[in-house]
């Protein structure tokens, strides 16, 4: 069984080379520390972000944070900020130190807003850099559609890779809000931008509309309750991609479920996008390693097939 001491090795470790930049210390969620896995460390500037996914016993919490206080008396943190993700409808708490307002994470030079005071998402999903790093590498001069944008952190890699334009589709308006206002913290020109509060299965219409496109991010939620299900609604995005898609089109479709493999988005493209080619799964941040690969997040990489 993995100690204290053992964890404050690993932080230590991979906290030799830390900037502003957004770093994961320590990544039990994976399973390669089997009693670890409701435990995540994050260094988001001068924060140390701890996320409980589930309760550990009190003498182990305990002892864990008197660990992470003498460990930020060495670093750049000041903070430390405990997320119990267990509990439903609570608030954070700060461990250590205080928070500023306006949060933000940067990942490769881009600012996003974050909320570590929320119990649930924060507003970044710091799993999918690889994915984001593929869109603004790609991006050039596309034509872009981002569904379930959430606070639109693809776009903001979309428009600074110079996309000539990007439709970000999420139902919550909350989060297009925060969207919107990620691009103008990083001074990104919105002329070109475009937020749809739309319920994606029930708006194909009109997305078709502002079409074709020839990026389409697909990064739905795995459940979301009364709105969508991967394992049952993933399918009717992929049967409208061929009226979305132009000729030259490259589809990103991610998906983050333990339990559906690359497998099931594959089939699903045979089956009701067959103009549709698998080219690659991208690969995972090295940080957030896993036992078992295929219960970790799939980012695959699609492209039409030549006429």
């Amino acid at each position: 069984m993995l100690k204290i001491n053992d964890i404050k090795n690993i932080i230590e470790k991979n906290s030799q080379d830390l900037t502003q930049e957004f770093k994961r210390l320590f990544h039990g969620r994976g399973a390669v520390y089997p009693d670890w896995k409701f435990l995540t460390i994050d260094s988001i500037d001068d924060i140390l972000s701890v996320t409980f996914y589930f309760e550990c016993d009190e003498n182990t919490e305990t002892e864990l944070f008197e660990m992470l206080k003498e460990f930020i008396k060495t670093t750049r943190h000041n903070t430390i900020v405990l997320q119990r993700r267990y509990i439903p409808k609570t608030t954070a708490q700060i461990i250590a130190g205080e928070l500023k307002d306006n949060l933000y994470v940067i990942e490769n030079g881009i600012k996003i807003k974050i909320n570590l005071l929320s119990n649930q998402n924060s507003g970044y999903f710091p799993d999918m850099k690889i994915g984001r790093e593929f869109v603004r590498e790609i991006a050039g001069d596309k034509k872009v559609l981002n569904l379930f944008s959430y606070t639109c952190a693809f776009s903001l890699f979309a428009i600074s890779g110079q996309a000539s334009s990007v439709l970000n589709i999420d139902m919550a308006k909350g989060a297009l809000t925060t969207g919107r206002a990620n691009h103008h913290l990083n001074n990104l020109d919105t002329k070109n931008v475009s937020f749809f509060p739309y319920n994606i299965l029930k708006s194909f219409s009109r997305i078709k509309k502002n079409g074709p496109y020839d990026l389409i991010i697909i990064d739905p939620p795995t459940f979301q309750k009364g709105s969508f299900a991967a394992s049952r609604d993933y399918e009717k995005i992929i049967k409208k991609l061929s009226s979305l898609a132009s000729k030259d089109c490259i589809i990103l479709a991610c998906l983050n479920s333990p339990d559906l493999d690359s497998q099931f988005i594959i089939d699903i493209f045979k089956e009701f996008a067959p103009d549709f080619e698998f080219v690659k799964r991208l690969e995972n941040v090295k940080e957030f390693v896993a036992v078992d690969d295929e219960r970790a997040l799939k980012n695959l990489v699609f492209k039409k097939r030549d006429a």
